[in-house]
């Protein structure tokens, strides 16, 4: 496990999240870190200049609430540590609209929960919210949402919420930031022989077995909660690294094709990860069939379906629901994510987008099925 050309991971990454652990955001609970949290915001300035798109995931409502309220400890009380992520975060995304701001940045904060990615409608919602923000050129701020989690919707970690975002937005990579320089094979603290280890494939059992051990008083994750988020990032074909988040110029350095701390490569790229599992999507809801112009788009273009080239709409489904376009021979095209139910669909059939707001009360989006969540299926004619 050493450093090869796996480098070029984070050097090719055009869409990037970074997740920050609460011991750095709160110098270990001491209150929010302005230096810190500009530095980051600086290089997260620097990466979008140069054409990348950035996610920035971070920890430390709780902790910066428990400072505010005089609280030394972590409570165990759902209700308290609900209370204490409401007033952090108003600090949390203060400190960073400011520092953005001060680079040239917009900034979004948006809070999730793991129901809001369990369902397809919210998913697709919050899908859609997050890479307009990006197209604005604006930093999203993703915390999870604290102050309504209980123990059956909360992610447990924000390690686990940095992977669901970097699939939610198909990134490239995922960066976790956290106050140890990255995976060794054993504790070094504990075993002389324990090596660094600078490269290896998310997934790898042998990891999980490395990782054991628990996190900071303040915060809920250990290296074991990063290893799985990795695991499951790799799962949408992102690769993550495990960097010291006080190394100067982390973000920047990494995206140069700097080996620093441990890059754990996605073995499936990204698309590839992406349509193999609409393409294997075994529970279609229902389809929609389109003319022989907007197949021609779909298929030889490879552009978006727009409802005024659809001619029919089958089965009984919802927005975020995986879908069949098929021809007017009946023969599939492609499948992908409906951005309205089968009911809206109806109603927008040969209709074109200037109409759907008169039909609908609303407008979603322009196309039923966007490009980006479609996969062509195989030309078996």
């Amino acid at each position: 496990m050493t450093p090869s050309s796996g480098s070029a991971a984070l050097r090719d990454a055009r869409r990037i999240v970074v997740k920050v652990g609460s011991s750095l955001v709160t110098n270990e609970g001491r209150g929010l870190d302005e230096n810190a949290i500009g530095e980051w915001c600086r290089q997260l300035a620097t990466l979008v200049r140069d054409g990348r798109e950035v996610v920035m995931v971070s920890s430390g409502a709780i902790a910066e609430g428990m400072k505010r309220l005089g609280w030394r400890v972590r409570p165990h009380e759902v209700h308290e540590l609900q209370a204490a992520a409401a007033v952090g975060q108003m600090g949390l995304a203060q400190i960073y609209e400011t520092k953005l701001r001060e680079n040239g940045l917009g900034s979004a904060q948006v809070l999730l929960t793991h129901a809001d990615l369990a369902d397809r409608e919210r998913y697709l919602n919050a899908r859609t919210t997050l890479v307009t923000l990006l197209a604005l050129g604006v930093v999203p701020v993703i915390n999870e949402n604290d102050t309504v989690v209980n123990d059956e919707i909360k992610f447990g970690d924000n390690d686990t919420l940095g992977a669901l975002v970097a699939n939610l937005v198909e990134a490239d990579a995922l960066v976790i930031l956290t106050d140890q320089k990255g995976l060794f094979t054993a504790d070094p603290r504990k075993d002389p022989e324990a090596r660094f280890v600078h490269e290896a494939i998310a997934g790898d059992p042998a990891l999980e077995v490395m990782a054991g051990g628990a996190g900071s008083s303040i915060g809920r994750g250990g290296m074991i909660t990063k290893i799985l988020a990795a695991k499951r990032a790799a799962g949408s074909g992102a690769s993550t690294v495990i960097a010291w988040g006080r190394e100067p110029d982390a973000l920047l350095r990494l995206t140069r094709g700097e080996s620093i701390g441990t890059l754990l490569l996605a073995q499936t790229a990204k698309h590839q990860a992406r349509k193999r599992w609409m393409a294997d999507h075994l529970q279609l809801r229902g389809a929609v069939s389109v003319d022989a112009g907007a197949a021609a788009k779909v298929r030889g273009e490879g552009k978006s379906l727009l409802p005024i080239g659809m001619t029919g709409v089958e089965g009984d489904f919802s927005r975020g629901d995986v879908i069949a376009i098929r021809d007017e021979q009946g023969f599939e095209l492609a499948r992908g994510l409906a951005n309205y139910s089968s009911a809206e669909a109806r109603l927008l059939c040969r209709k074109p987008s200037s109409e759907f707001e008169r039909l609908l009360g609303y407008v979603a989006e322009a196309e039923m099925v966007h490009r980006d969540n479609m996969v062509l299926m195989p030309d078996g004619r």
